[in-house]
């Protein structure tokens, strides 16, 4: 009876502690744009290797990921060192080197501000605001650069994907009245000018960007959830035999 009301108050303990760290994500939802569903899917290999080439095409002229490095994420995204060196190294690069930008200290005055490394990015915001960033850029004459973002308003980042999605602008919604559907339900965006991409194509483009920098962020993600199982399933089948040798002891006890 002690051993059982042990396991259940620290089984308590445990979910009480879990919905303290959850409180402030599920809080924050309710404020702010409303974030895009986005589902991670590091377990796909294919579209970690689009977006690591993706990544490198249209994000690693600004942007680095100096907590990864080349022969690792070739490793773990089964790429040759040979397509590693051809597809994404510089000149001068070596296999173990970090993934860094060669963007020059002057990038501040062009931008504004320094280009932010991405090696923690996904881990920092979260999937669904990346995905929900790389699809929210907008028309906005009022910006020097012409487009601006729900989720991070007057960035100083060009909408550099603009070629593969087109531009949209924003749209702006009226209370829902009765009967009507509710606002929140409505398209944020209207595709103005098309691109060389369909909306579901850019999607899919933008979810496989996301995955790369979800993994970026945790090399080790796939092989920790994996790991992860198998200590739940040991301590699972640990518990049972605990109980069982705990039912055998206190038999003859009354």
């Amino acid at each position: 009876m002690k051993l059982t009301k042990l396991i259940g108050g620290m089984l308590g303990s445990a979910f009480a502690l879990l919905a303290v760290f959850a409180a402030p994500a599920v809080l924050a939802e309710g404020h702010g744009p409303q974030l895009m569903e986005f589902r991670v899917d590091t377990a796909n290999l294919a579209g970690l290797q689009r977006g690591a080439r993706d990544f490198r095409a249209y994000c690693s002229g600004c942007h680095g990921l100096k907590y990864l490095r080349y022969n690792r994420m070739g490793a773990d995204l089964g790429l040759t060192d040979a397509l590693v060196k051809d597809n994404f190294m510089t000149e001068g690069d070596k296999p173990g080197d970090q993934m860094k930008v060669a963007m020059p200290p002057a990038a501040a005055d062009w931008f504004g501000a320094q280009p932010p490394d991405l090696s923690l990015e996904a881990r920092a915001r979260g999937p669904a605001w990346v995905y929900t960033y790389l699809n929210s850029f907008y028309l906005d004459p009022a910006r020097p650069l012409g487009v601006n973002n729900t989720i991070l308003p007057n960035a100083s980042m060009p909408h550099v994907l603009w070629e593969l999605q087109g531009w949209q602008q924003k749209v702006e919604h009226h209370e829902a009245k009765a009967g009507e559907e509710h606002g929140e339900h409505a398209k944020p965006f209207e595709l103005v000018e098309k691109g060389s991409m369909t909306p579901e194509e850019y999607k899919k483009f933008t979810a496989d960007i996301t995955n790369f920098l979800v993994y970026a962020a945790e090399p080790g993600r796939n092989a920790r959830m994996d790991r992860g199982w198998s200590v739940f399933f040991f301590l699972l089948v640990l518990f049972v035999l605990a109980y069982m040798l705990k039912k055998e002891y206190w038999k003859d006890v009354h």
